[in-house]
């Protein structure tokens, strides 16, 4: 890998960021509707729960499979492109995902059973593929942008900022637009959503690809052959990377504890609250933190280091869900308030996360090439992305079984009994708590790279600014 200082490129500047924000976004809208698949599969397509619960964790390990190969396809792939080939794979999936994301919402309520079953399966598996093979070139893009540890930082957090923006449009809209006043799921209106989503993503996806700059390209010898891809080479060399491993355990941990909770979640305003469509609102405040520390997370990275500032972070969040557990959260405005109050402290100590842990994964990279004399950008991101899969299967699967167990009856919609309310109650500040503990763990006991020994790779890199 080669800075290509010598070449003339434009300053790094905004556009840099924002137009790595705009592939975020973009992704985002075809990402953010995925929190509602178990809620419209089970109470307005009439999936079984245990049926359900088997079907996620069955199309979530394939995209988890599907992400190393892609990464190692885009590793080995050495033709010549006009712009990047990175790029490349990101215009394609773009056009994918256009229509992809609708068909995980296919409204055919009178379908049998087997067709339904069929139907989820095979739109989640073609979503997933186009998805793929936009987001693991795109996730790779950051270490090629610039070599610098706080524009790195920079692009991360423009990167949630793009995430955000998506999230947020579509969190605040989607609980008024998907929910009847009577609290029940009106899945047919998810198609046209989709839809329009795939439009809007498509057009965030355009303006990235014309607007990334490419400063850090890998230069290969003479007759050099890519590698043939092997599973079990790529997840031991992952494995040996401790920063990639501290890095990617985190995100698990938040996948696990966070779709855990969204089919818990999802009851409890609608059976607990009984005001399914403010959920939406509430869950905005998850994204103070970001805005809270995003004009100074520059000074952050520069004073504290980026390992120190977001394991203090994730150790605010554990704080913040033993409280969720043990306050009296009840049915009405003042356990509501509770909630929020908790919710709020959570967002101050997750905030400095959601502005730096993209740029963690770029470290990371560094940290290979460093270490082992190797890099590999599509594999290493494709196997962070392949565990985070994992982790988005058995989140929801963990969740909805937990549920069900718990007394969760799909067919009720938001007229559960007020024993099985509370239980989602519990069962989400549970499986929050889960999430802070496992990413306090990972930043904090498995992540290597601290302040010191990220400026001593830079210089022996010969990356460090004079």
């Amino acid at each position: 890998m080669a800075d290509t200082a010598t070449k003339k490129h434009r300053k790094f500047g905004m556009l840099d960021k924002v137009a790595y924000g705009a592939g975020d976004f973009g992704c985002n809208m075809s990402f953010a509707l995925k929190g509602t698949l178990t809620i419209f599969w089970t109470q307005f397509m009439g999936i079984d729960q245990y049926v359900m619960t088997v079907l996620l964790l069955l199309v979530q390990v394939w995209d988890a499979i599907n992400d190393p190969v892609i990464g190692a396809m885009v590793d080995a792939d050495r033709r010549k492109y006009k712009r990047n080939k990175f790029l490349q794979y990101v215009w394609v999936g773009s056009i994918g995902l256009l229509f992809a994301g609708a068909l995980c919402y296919v409204p055919w309520q009178g379908a049998p059973a087997m067709a339904k079953n069929i139907l989820f399966v095979a739109g989640y598996i073609l979503w997933d593929a186009f998805y793929t093979i936009a987001n693991v070139p795109y996730g790779s893009l950051l270490s090629l942008i610039s070599a610098d540890p706080v524009e790195r930082a920079q692009l991360s957090t423009w990167r949630s900022i793009g995430s955000t923006l998506g999230s947020v449009s579509c969190q605040i809209l989607l609980p008024i637009l998907i929910y009847d006043a009577s609290n029940n799921l009106l899945g047919d209106r998810i198609f046209v959503l989709a839809l329009g989503m795939g439009v809007i993503g498509f057009i965030a996806f355009q303006f990235m690809i014309r607007n990334t700059e490419i400063r850090v390209e890998r230069e290969f010898k003479v007759g050099e052959e890519p590698q043939k891809f092997n599973i079990f080479k790529a997840i031991g060399n992952f494995l040996r990377n401790r920063p990639a491993v501290g890095a990617t355990l985190a995100p698990v941990g938040m996948f696990i504890g966070m779709y855990g909770a969204q089919t818990a979640l999802q009851i409890m305003f609608q059976a607990y609250f009984k005001n399914a469509r403010i959920s939406g609102i509430i869950g905005m405040i998850s994204y103070v933190g970001l805005i809270l520390y995003m004009p100074f997370i520059g000074k952050i990275v520069k004073k504290f280091g980026k390992k120190e500032a977001i394991t203090v972070g994730s150790l605010v969040s554990v704080v913040a869900y033993v409280l969720m557990l043990v306050l009296p959260i009840t049915p009405d405005g003042k356990g509501l308030a509770l909630f929020v109050v908790c919710q709020l402290i959570n967002a101050v100590g997750a905030g400095i996360g959601t502005c730096v842990s993209w740029s963690l994964m770029a470290d990371a990279m560094d940290y290979e090439e460093w270490k082992f004399g190797v890099r590999n950008e599509g594999t290493t991101y494709a196997m962070h992305s392949f565990f985070r899969k994992l982790a988005q299967g058995i989140g929801p699967s963990m969740g909805l079984l937990f549920a069900t167990w718990l007394g969760y009856n799909a067919k009720l919609g938001p007229d559960q009994t007020a024993a099985v309310a509370l239980n989602m109650r519990y069962l989400t500040a549970g499986m929050y708590l889960l999430s802070a503990v496992i990413q306090f763990v990972a930043y904090g006991l498995i992540y290597n790279l601290d302040k010191k020994t990220l400026a001593k790779m830079e210089h022996d890199l010969g990356r460090d600014k004079e």
